[in-house]
């Protein structure tokens, strides 16, 4: 495995070169996954989870980027709302990532690995209350 930091996408170097942080990836990726129907929620970790509580957001949370030297692996971990088709909201996902990142940075992605880590049971409180 690579162990790069950045990833070189300029490929005129006349004006400079062009460098995406991995963490930028995880933003664009995390904010790709929400926009489909049917994920509930990304998974964080524990320090993210602390981070939100003070009212820090993370975007890149349930993302995790890797740059191999074959290309760029996505491992997205995520909870679905009950009720849904999971192999068909996971293809989504996969999908609206892949095009996103096209469009946003021209990186075509090696791997999108979905990982379901739960089902959301019920719908929040804030939902189903209208003032």
């Amino acid at each position: 495995m690579n162990e790069q930091t950045v990833l070189n996408v300029s490929e005129d170097l006349s004006l400079g070169k062009v460098e995406i942080a991995p963490v930028v990836i995880e933003v664009i990726a995390g904010l790709a996954t929400l926009e489909v129907k049917g994920v509930y929620a990304m998974r964080g970790n524990f320090a993210t989870d602390v981070a939100e509580r003070f009212g820090l957001k993370s975007h890149g949370k349930g993302i995790k980027v890797e740059l191999t030297e074959h290309g760029v692996v996505i491992d997205v971990y995520v909870i679905f709302d009950y009720g849904v088709a999971i192999p068909i909201v996971a293809q989504r996902v996969q999908e609206n990532i892949r095009q996103t990142l096209k469009n946003m940075t021209a990186l075509e992605v090696d791997e999108i690995n979905v990982h379901v880590v739960g089902v959301q049971m019920e719908k929040d409180n804030k939902e189903s209350h209208t003032d």
